[in-house]
């Protein structure tokens, strides 16, 4: 199997290519025409210090006819390189947010639905098997009650390269978040949306580092999600989301990464926390690629990342505002 890393744009770009190399049957394809060739952290000398192939050019990148591709570009560039990756057979994986806009993210599903490949969404997460034990667990009506209420949390260390991306906390964690709910509901819609946010601790002008959503679903859930930008373990949610389910006769609690031992650093001055289990994105990747091999489907969705994108979209307009936004709720949402 042939897999594409699409840019290295992305802070994660790296992760996903040395994880990618380290599977036993993957061949590695690294294309990353609009970076530097002269940054070690670029695709060029990624693919050079992991022995992988290195296209100059997206052409170059598609010629080699590669099975799947993983999207980490600059957000306004990905509907084009998901575009083309439809085009050329290949399934995708394409980081958070999917696109620019709501119209550029229909348009990628639409491709990707016309060609008859799988466009799926990096939210790790969702794709680990804690996450499918609490999914379980709350489609028992019994055991819980029936979903009223979820209270997220994703706080943690600010990105390493924040600067000029113009991404907060909005377009790069707060999807995290609505991802898990997303799939906890079933694609149930929103309906309202309320936010608040600030930039105490970002690094540019505008870009907001912590922000609080309160989404008013179709089916009546309310979700609180908190997400923001800090120092190390400076949140409930360090180290991963954590989230709060609670319904009418029990509530249940998903950590994914859980603080098992802990105690005071004197070097840095700070408390230190250890977790166990397997790292997010190689059991992500693992997945994605296990499904492109069974010409099946896994993770969010193409259809997810446009229902979280108008989430989001409809936040921004509540900050720009200081009001709540209604959103249209398709007539069949619930059938």
């Amino acid at each position: 199997m042939k897999v594409a890393v699409l840019s290295f744009a992305h802070e994660r770009a790296a992760t996903y290519a040395r994880l990618v190399h380290e599977l036993p049957g993957v061949d590695l394809i690294i294309a990353d025409p609009d970076g530097s060739p002269d940054d070690p952290a670029r695709g060029r000398e990624t693919a050079r210090r992991l022995g992988a192939a290195y296209a100059r050019s997206w052409d170059e990148a598609f010629a080699l006819r590669p099975d799947a591709v993983i999207v980490t570009s600059e957000t306004g560039g990905r509907r084009d390189l998901v575009e083309r990756a439809a085009a050329a057979g290949a399934h995708v994986l394409c980081e958070q947010p999917s696109a620019a806009d709501e119209a550029d993210a229909l348009a990628m599903v639409r491709a990707c639905e016309d060609a008859g490949v799988r466009l799926s969404l990096a939210s790790p997460v969702c794709y680990g098997p804690a996450f499918a034990a609490v999914r379980r667990e709350l489609a028992k009506d019994e055991v819980v009650g029936g979903l009223t209420t979820v209270l997220g949390a994703y706080n943690r260390p600010r990105p390493a390269r924040p600067q000029g991306t113009g991404a907060g906390v909005l377009d790069t964690d707060a999807p995290l978040l609505l991802d898990m709910v997303d799939a906890v509901l079933g694609g149930t819609p929103a309906q309202q949306v309320y936010a608040q946010t600030n930039g105490i601790l970002g690094t540019e002008p505008g870009i907001e580092s912590a922000a609080l959503l309160t989404v008013r679903y179709a089916d009546g859930t309310v979700a609180s999600l908190d997400c923001s930008w800090g120092v190390a373990d400076s949140g409930p949610g360090t180290g991963g989301p954590t989230m709060t389910f609670i319904g009418g006769r029990a509530s249940v609690e998903f950590t994914a990464a859980p603080r098992l031992v802990g105690g005071f650093d004197a070097a840095a001055s700070r408390e230190r926390w250890e977790t166990r289990g397997e790292d997010p994105y190689a059991v992500m990747l693992g997945a994605f690629l296990d499904a492109v091999r069974r010409g099946s489907g896994a993770g969010p969705d193409g259809a997810a990342g446009v229902r979280t994108l108008r989430i989001v979209e409809a936040a921004r307009t509540s900050v720009r505002t200081g009001q709540p936004v209604e959103l249209a709720v398709p007539q069949d949402a619930l059938s």
